[in-house]
């Protein structure tokens, strides 16, 4: 990577081009958004045909035909009875939206005391205050706190470190049954709901064990708590389903998107809401008190609709269904490297823990591994991979979401740029 800011300018399919011509296979899908790769024109066609039209409107008491045709779009692919969308401009918008959706919701039939939410460790929910303060990363929120009360932190499902901790063999629902101490301990009269990724990102793609969604659903009905799935990374065929609660399997009552909604190509978010949310605003003429000037934009909406025809058409999701054993075992082929401590994920996001010889006291682990991200991340650069190379704590990850028309060709790439970065890491920070 170049010691300066590298400055990307084209890119085709798989591929980015930086502004010295050295090209650059997107292995993170721009940052896991990518869904249909660059440079798809029918998405730039539709941005322009809508803008002649009608190049901006607000939402706010008024409709336009993209934004409505995109709801309707929407609701026939959520699964369950989430019939409604409210549009933001981004996933920490839809975040913080859907927080104070259910904050609304419960005061509209009775329960006002209800405003807290439960959310995992290390877990990535966004950056405005709402969404910050359900994120579970001290390292980001440490500069702006005091946060907004009523975040609640609970086990995250590591089963790489935390599964063997527990005593138990196999699959641990242990991570579950935490969610319902902290509601019990809280106090279910104050609980809101639970947000949770289906594979967490941050971290390093944490899967759930088999049952986790379904336990976590029970807690949930048992308690009157509402169950939000973040799904700004997951959905849209990141886990080889339109959505990843479909993938895991569970109902949510509201779902939160952004990212590969539009495959990136212009900034949207929203919520989806089940018909139990909507009925008390519905039956008492109530708005959500609540709104953002460029939620839902025309041109927005209708590069949505066209990514959304283009992921239909070309069966993306069952591409990834269909090459996710071959991601994983080509990635897996680098587990033969002393660097590399755990392989996990699923679909077209996967993440390699790595071993980098990390010192004892944490303070200074933690310095380590980001200084062994840093390094990671300037070797595949320059080797023509673009990924994610992060500290978390005091490991290192090296997280991979390759845009879904990826194929084995790609995975092929993305192992022989890994691999001599990854050696050359293991001499740098040799013991």
């Amino acid at each position: 990577m170049p010691a300066t800011l590298p400055v990307i300018e084209s890119g085709d399919g798989c591929y980015m081009w930086d502004e010295t011509g050295h090209r650059l296979l997107d292995g993170l899908a721009g940052l896991f958004a990518t869904q249909i790769g660059h440079g798809r024109t029918e998405l730039a066609e539709a941005a322009y045909y809508q803008m002649n039209r009608l190049g901006f409107f607000p939402l706010w008491g008024y409709g336009h035909p993209p934004g409505v045709e995109l709801a309707a779009r929407l609701a026939e692919l959520a699964p369950g009875d989430l019939n409604r969308v409210y549009f933001t401009s981004g996933g920490s918008e839809a975040v913080e939206s859907a927080w104070k959706l259910a904050r609304q919701y419960f005061a509209a039939v009775g329960e006002p005391a209800r405003h807290k939410v439960i959310s995992r460790n290390l877990a990535y929910h966004g950056t405005s205050m709402g969404a910050l303060s359900i994120t579970g990363l001290a390292s980001i929120r440490n500069a702006f706190e005091p946060l907004v009360p009523g975040a609640v932190k609970v086990a995250h499902t590591d089963e790489y470190r935390v599964g063997a901790q527990c005593g138990h063999d196999g699959e641990c629902l242990c991570a579950a049954e935490e969610i319902e101490r902290a509601i019990v301990r809280e106090g279910p009269q104050t609980v809101a709901a639970v947000f949770l990724e289906p594979v967490q990102n941050s971290g390093g793609c944490y899967v759930p064990p088999d049952g986790y969604f379904q336990r976590v659903r029970e807690i949930c009905d048992d308690h009157g708590v509402l169950l939000v799935s973040d799904e700004v990374i997951c959905g849209f065929g990141r886990l080889g389903h339109m959505f990843g609660a479909d993938r895991f399997g569970y109902k949510p009552d509201m779902i939160t998107m952004a990212k590969g909604l539009t495959s990136g190509y212009a900034p949207l978010g929203g919520v989806m809401i089940s018909d139990q949310i909507a009925e008390p605003f519905i039956a008492a003429e109530q708005e959500f008190n609540h709104g953002f000037t460029f939620g839902g934009h025309p041109a927005a909406a209708a590069v949505a609709l066209a990514n959304i025809d283009i992921i239909e058409e070309e069966d993306l999701a069952n591409r990834v269904l269909d090459n996710t054993a071959k991601f994983k075992a080509k990635l897996a082929s680098l587990r033969d490297l002393p660097i590399v401590a755990d392989l996990r994920g699923d679909g077209y996001f996967f993440a390699l823990e790595l071993d980098a010889n990390a010192p004892s006291d944490p303070v200074k682990a933690q310095a380590h591994a980001a200084e062994v991200s840093k390094y990671l991340t300037r070797q595949m650069y320059a080797l023509g991979l673009t990924c994610r190379a992060a500290a978390r704590g005091a490991e290192s990850v090296i997280q991979l979401s390759p845009p879904l028309i990826a194929g084995p060709e790609q995975f092929d790439e993305i192992v022989a740029a890994m691999r001599p970065a990854l050696i050359d890491a293991m001499g740098e920070f040799a013991p």
